[in-house]
Parts: C-alpha cells; sequence; structure tokens
C-alpha cells in the first residue's frame, strides 16, 4: 500500500511523453510565474481527544488554499473496475473506451490525501491507458466519441481558478503554488493534445463541440497559477488553432481582450509569457500583405504591453513578436521604434536594459531604407543611455558597436550618427566613474574616427571650441556674482555706519 501512495505522489511516468509532445511556437525564455502559498495556520487542538480530524482538514485545506478545489464528497467514491482495453476484442473497445471515458469524469477531493486513494490510484492507470490507446489505435474516433471526450476534458479542466493577490507574490523570489490535482489533470491534457493530434481526427466533426465556449474558458485557464499547466494549455490551444479555421479570428480577438485588460486594468495575468508564445507562431504564418487588424493590434496591444511593471516575465517573447512583425512587414518598423521610444522608461534601469536588447533584436532585421527614417531620433536616446550613471545601461549601450551589422548601418549614415553622439560619448569619456564605460567609449570614439577621421576632428575642434565658450561664460558668470557680493557687502558696512548709500 506505501509504495502506491509513493508512485502516485511521485507522479506518472507519462511526465516525460508530455513534454515531447510540447512543442512551443515561440522561444522558450519565459519565466514561472504564480501566486505563493496562503499562510500555513496551525489545527486547532482539542485538549480531550487532541487533534480533530475536522480542524486537521480544515488547516490542509487553508495551506492549499490558492490551488482550485473540487466539490467533496460525503462518501468515499467507488468506481467500478473495467478490464482493460487490450483484454478485449476489437469490437467490444470502443464500447469500452466510452465506459472509461465516462468514469474518468469522476472528481477527486486532492486537498484530502488520505481520501480515496485507491480510487485516485485506478483513475490514474486509466487515463494512462486511455493516453496509450489514442496514441496506438485505429478506428476508435466514431462521431459519439467526440462529445465523449470533450465532455471528459471540459469536467477535469474547467474549473474555477482561486483568486490572486499579485501584491503578495514576487515572481523573482517567490515558489509557484503548484496544482493539488496535477496527477490527474497532467493525464487528461495529454489525452486531449494525441486526441487532437491524431491522423483520425476529424475538425468538421469536431467543431460542434469544441466551440467558442470551449475556447473562451480554455483561455481563462491560463491565468493558472501553475506553471504546467500552462504550458500544456499553451500546446492544446496551438492545436487548436491550427485544425479549426473558423475560429482563428475568435482567438486572437479573446487573447487581444486578454492583453488590454492586463495592460490597462489589472497587470496581472500568469499566462502572458505563453499566449505571446502562441502569437508568435501566428504571426509568422501571416498572409501578405498584413491586414489593417494585425497591424492595429501591433500598435495598439502589442507595444504597450511594453508599460506594464512585470515585463521582465514576458518581454522575450513579446520582442520575439515584434520582430517577427518587422520581417513580415518592413515598412512597420518606423511606427514601432517610435512607440518603443514612446513607452521608453524613466526611472528603471532594468526595463532600461531590456528595451535596448530589444531594440539590437530590430536592428539586426531592418533594412537600411528602414533605419535612414529613424536614424535621427534612435541615437539621441541612446546617447542618453551612453551618458546614464547606471553603468548596465550605459553597457548595453555601447555593446551596439560589436554588432557587425549595425555597425555597417552606422558608418553608412556617420555624417548623420557621430554627430548627435559626439559629445555625449568625449564627455563621459572624461567624466564616467566607471572604468570599464570609459575603455568602452574609448573603443567607440576610435571606432568613429576611423569611419570619417575628417568629420571626426571637425567635432572635436567644435567641441572644444564649444567648452571653452562655456568655461567662459562660467568665468564671467562667476566674476559678476562676485562682483555683486562684493556689492552688496559695502551697502551692508554703510548701512551699519549710518551712511545712506546714493
Amino acid at each position: 500500500m506505501a509504495g502506491t501512495k509513493l508512485s502516485w505522489l511521485a507522479g506518472s511516468p507519462a511526465s516525460t511523453r508530455l513534454a515531447a509532445l510540447n512543442e512551443p511556437p515561440g522561444p522558450e525564455n519565459h519565466r514561472k510565474r504564480a501566486m505563493s502559498s496562503a499562510a500555513t495556520t496551525a489545527p486547532s487542538v482539542d485538549k480531550v481527544d487532541g487533534f480533530s480530524r475536522k480542524s486537521v482538514r480544515k488547516a490542509r485545506q487553508k495551506r492549499a488554499q490558492s490551488s482550485s478545489q473540487f466539490r467533496s464528497q460525503d462518501k468515499p467514491i467507488e468506481l467500478v473496475q473495467l478490464p482493460l482495453l487490450k483484454d478485449v476484442s476489437a469490437q467490444e473497445q470502443p464500447e469500452l473506451f466510452l465506459k472509461k471515458l465516462q468514469q474518468c469524469c469522476t472528481l477527486f477531493d486532492f486537498m484530502d490525501t488520505l481520501s480515496d486513494l485507491k480510487m485516485k490510484e485506478y483513475k490514474r492507470s486509466t487515463l494512462n491507458e486511455l493516453v496509450d490507446y489514442v496514441t496506438l489505435s485505429r478506428g476508435y474516433l466514431t462521431e459519439q466519441t467526440y462529445p465523449e471526450v470533450v465532455k471528459m476534458v471540459s469536467g477535469n479542466i474547467f474549473r474555477t481558478l482561486p483568486p490572486s493577490d499579485s501584491n503578495e507574490f514576487d515572481p523573482e523570489e517567490d515558489e509557484p503554488t503548484l496544482e493539488a490535482s496535477w496527477p490527474h489533470l497532467q493525464l487528461v491534457y495529454e489525452f486531449f493534445i494525441r486526441f487532437l493530434e491524431s491522423q483520425e481526427f476529424q475538425p468538421s466533426v469536431a467543431k460542434k463541440y469544441i466551440d467558442q465556449k470551449f475556447v473562451l474558458q480554455l483561455l481563462e485557464l491560463f491565468d493558472s497559477e501553475d506553471p504546467r499547466e500552462r504550458d500544456c494549455l499553451k500546446t492544446v490551444l496551438h492545436r487548436i488553432y491550427g485544425k479549426f479555421l473558423g475560429l482563428r479570428a475568435f482567438i486572437r480577438k479573446q487573447i487581444n481582450n486578454i492583453f488590454l485588460c492586463f495592460v490597462y486594468e489589472t497587470e496581472h495575468f500568469n499566462g502572458v509569457a505563453e499566449l505571446l508564445e502562441i502569437l508568435g507562431s501566428i504571426i509568422n504564418g501571416f498572409a501578405l500583405p498584413l491586414k489593417a487588424e494585425h497591424k492595429q493590434f501591433l500598435v495598439k496591444v502589442l507595444l504597450p504591453l511594453h508599460t506594464v511593471r512585470s515585463l521582465s516575465l514576458f518581454h522575450a517573447q513579446l520582442a520575439y513578436c515584434i520582430v517577427q512583425f518587422l520581417e513580415k512587414d518592413p515598412t512597420l518598423t518606423e511606427p514601432v521604434i517610435r512607440g518603443l521610444l514612446k513607452f521608453w522608461p524613466k526611472t528603471c534601469s532594468q526595463k532600461e536594459v531590456m528595451f535596448l536588447g530589444e531594440l539590437e533584436e530590430i536592428l539586426d532585421v531592418i533594412e537600411p531604407t528602414q533605419f535612414v527614417k529613424i536614424q535621427e531620433l534612435l541615437f539621441k536616446q541612446i546617447a542618453r543611455c551612453v551618458s546614464s550613471p547606471h553603468f548596465q545601461v550605459a553597457e548595453r549601450a555601447l555593446y551596439y558597436w560589436n554588432n557587425e551589422y549595425i555597425m555597417s548601418l552606422i558608418e553608412e549614415n556617420s555624417s548623420v550618427i557621430l554627430p548627435i553622439m559626439f559629445a555625449s560619448l568625449y564627455r563621459i569619456s572624461k567624466e564616467h566613474w566607471n572604468p570599464a564605460i570609459s575603455a568602452l567609449i574609448y573603443n567607440v570614439l576610435k571606432a568613429f574616427m576611423e569611419m570619417n577621421s575628417a568629420l571626426f576632428d571637425e567635432l572635436a575642434a567644435n567641441y572644444k571650441s564649444d567648452r571653452q565658450r562655456e568655461r567662459k561664460k562660467d568665468k564671467d558668470r562667476e566674476d559678476l556674482w562676485r562682483k555683486l557680493e562684493e556689492l552688496e557687502l559695502r551697502r551692508g558696512i554703510q548701512n551699519s555706519d549710518g551712511i545712506i548709500p546714493t
């Protein structure tokens, strides 16, 4: 019995199979985002009987209240153990398959780890059997199968997620709260993915059951705190988007609504990174010329996502989507650059470093004709970053000169870029507190001098003459203030002697 408990707690070996199924459409750089567990409350103590079973159960539920809960049963759940599918004839398998699907609609209370252990293990083994059956069998997908599959999957995964208090959760420090019922949920997701990927799967039949309501409930689950569930949801939604052409516009619209609500209302949604990964694949498949709807999504939704405080949790996926748009339609480069400069962070150095990294990714794919349109605005901002007292910001901006393609663009347009950058570079080379930054700036100045020595010498001479004029103005200003102070001092002395100044 103890071995059974340990094997159930350890989870199913199907986790390795599920990992192989997840083929992320975008870059895998997202962080795990979820709430921390609620504070543990000690069970009440009965002086006569010790710990009562009721108080222990309440304490256990308090500790796990951030995980979704299912309705508990007053009586133990008993499932009739059916024969294995492989042990019956081929003619009997379809009917037995449907019976097992109906059995798997039964839900268990995973908050109480001691209840229904035998039945929980039976359901887990049945789900494992269904996964293998869907993977290996042929001819099982009759029209009667579709509603039963969707009913079983919906009954297990669709649930009300627990409320979140994002103010108490720090994704950089806190561990995510994991779903208590994952031993069953994981297999349900794997079964559904195999079902969608089956060669016998017919979208024309399934669309009666996998409809807009189903997709809407699926998208709501992306707010789950368990990163494992969000990873499965990502794969499921990607498969549905690929097979159901009639649902594509609806899926894009609902993701659009989720992002707008996230940016302008809540600033809290756990599945932003996963949804952006799906969008990265969707954008890659857009036909040219791009529809106005897609361009509006880029400008009105994706660019404002840069303003949220939790940008670091999904910035890699967001930058990937932006670059995908620009590779599809280079004419979008100017509005994208202007949008990034509009939302440029003023007081957060960490976000500034992220923005600079994203700009470099954009410059890696930019066309020379588009670069000319934005070079002045762009390098005015880079000049400000180079002058930043935060050494990581200055360092990230100076690393642009290590990029061969960006260097070729700068060299072609050095007559415009060098005058913008020269004053900041020359001043910081003398004044910056970090010696590593000073060394990088020396290399940048050397590169500029090799590009256009005549312009460099002219700018250096102009800078020195401007500095001399500024020093002369400063000296004249100090002399004037000194004379005013002396005059005020003489007036004070005269007043103390009783002499009224004329």
